[in-house]
C-alpha cells in the first residue's frame, strides 16, 4: 500500500510537469496564437497569411516536446536510455523546424509568384520542389546531428544517380520538362491552350509529372509533360486574352455591297455593345474577299474578351445578322449551280 503511494507521489510531478507543458502548448496555439496571427495580418495581410499557415498546431507540438523533456529529466534512468531519449527529442526538434522552414518558405513562394506572375507562376511544382529541397537540408542536418558523416552519403546518392536517372528516366523527363515549361512561360496557369495534337483547354496546374487541363467540355485532361514540352502550342491569353473573331457571310450577286457593309457593321456594333464577352470599344469591320459560285464573300471580322466568349457572340451575331438582312431586303442565297445541256441534233433524214 505505501509502495503505491510512494510511487504515485514520485510519478506525479513528472506527468504533471507533461500535462502542464501540453496545457500550455495549446492555449497559445488556440488563443495567443490566434491573436499574435491577427496582429500581424493587420500590419501585413501577406505575412500574416504566411504566419498562420507556417506556425499551425505548432505550439502544441513545442509543448509536447518541452513536456516530454521534462519528464524524462524527472524520472530516474539510464544514462544510455537518456541520451537516446534526448536525440530523439533533438531529432522530432529538428524536423518541426524543418516542417516550418517548409512551410514558410513555400508560402512565400506562393506569394511571391502571385505577385509577379508574369516572371513566376504558381503551380504545384514550384511549391513540391521549394518543399523537397527544404526537407533534404533537414535530413541532412538530423544525420549530422545523429553523428551520421553526411559525405558518404551525399557520394552514395552521386554513385546511385546514374542509377536512379536510368530507372525513371521517363518521370525525371517529365519532372524536368515541367521546370523547363514553368520557367520558359510559355504558358501559366488559367491560361486557354490548344496543343498541335488536339487537346485545348485551361490549364488548371502543373505538377511534377503531368499538366491538366480542363476541356470546355467540363472534361481533364492530363497530360505528360514531356509531350507539352515537345508540342506545338497555341496560347489565346498571351500576351493578351483579347482576340479577334472571324465570321464568314455571304449575300447575293445582286445585293448593293455598300449597304450590305453598312448594314453589317451596325448589327456588329449591336452584338459587341449588347453582350458582355465583347469588347465595346473595338470598331468591326467588313472585308470581302471572293466571288463565290452563288455569292459574294466577305468575312466580319469582331473582338472578344477572351477565347470562349466568340461561341455566344458568335451566335447572338447570327441571328440579329439573319434577321436584319432579312428586314432590309438582302438575300442570303443557297448554292447555285448552272447546267448547260448540250443535246445532239439530229441528222436530217434522206
Amino acid at each position: 500500500m505505501f509502495e503505491k503511494i510512494s510511487f504515485l507521489h514520485a510519478a506525479a510531478l513528472p506527468i504533471g510537469v507533461f500535462l502542464a507543458s501540453m496545457l500550455t502548448g495549446y492555449i497559445i496555439s488556440q488563443f495567443a496564437f490566434v491573436r499574435l496571427s491577427r496582429i500581424i495580418a493587420k500590419a501585413s495581410e501577406d505575412y500574416g497569411e504566411i504566419a498562420a499557415g507556417s506556425l499551425k498546431d505548432m505550439p502544441i507540438v513545442a509543448g509536447a516536446v518541452c513536456g516530454v523533456y521534462g519528464l524524462i529529466h524527472f524520472v530516474h534512468m539510464d544514462e544510455y536510455w537518456l541520451n537516446l531519449l534526448g536525440n530523439i527529442l533533438l531529432t522530432a526538434v529538428i524536423f518541426s523546424g524543418t516542417v516550418v522552414a517548409s512551410r514558410i518558405f513555400s508560402r512565400a513562394a506562393v506569394l511571391y509568384a502571385r505577385k509577379a506572375e508574369e516572371v513566376l507562376p504558381s503551380t504545384s511544382i514550384l511549391i513540391n520542389a521549394v518543399q523537397l529541397v527544404v526537407y533534404i537540408f533537414g535530413g541532412l542536418i538530423i544525420l549530422q546531428t545523429n553523428g551520421v558523416s553526411v559525405t558518404p552519403v551525399l557520394t552514395a546518392l552521386g554513385v546511385g544517380g546514374l542509377a536512379i536517372a536510368l530507372a525513371l528516366q521517363e518521370t525525371l523527363s517529365n519532372l524536368f520538362s515541367g521546370l523547363y515549361i514553368l520557367l520558359s512561360r510559355q504558358f501559366r496557369v488559367g491560361d486557354y491552350i490548344r496543343l498541335s495534337t488536339g487537346e485545348e483547354g485551361h490549364v488548371l496546374d502543373i505538377t511534377w509529372r503531368s499538366t491538366v487541363i480542363k476541356a470546355l467540355a467540363n472534361n481533364v485532361i492530363i497530360l505528360p509533360n514531356q509531350k507539352i514540352a515537345s508540342a506545338t502550342i497555341t496560347n489565346f491569353f498571351f500576351p493578351d486574352k483579347e482576340m479577334s473573331l472571324v465570321v464568314p457571310v455571304g449575300v447575293s450577286y445582286d445585293s448593293d455591297l455598300e449597304h450590305v457593309e453598312r448594314v453589317t457593321v451596325e448589327v456588329a456594333r449591336e452584338v459587341l455593345r449588347d453582350l458582355a464577352g465583347g469588347v465595346k470599344s473595338f470598331e468591326p469591320a467588313v472585308r470581302f474577299h471572293t466571288f463565290g459560285e452563288s455569292s459574294v464573300n466577305f468575312n466580319v471580322i469582331l473582338r472578344v474578351k477572351e477565347y470562349t466568349d466568340q461561341y455566344l457572340i458568335t451566335h447572338d451575331f447570327v441571328k440579329r445578322l439573319h434577321r436584319r438582312y432579312s428586314l432590309e431586303g438582302i438575300e442570303i442565297p443557297f448554292p447555285i449551280r448552272t447546267v448547260h445541256v448540250k443535246q445532239a441534233v439530229e441528222a436530217e433524214k434522206a
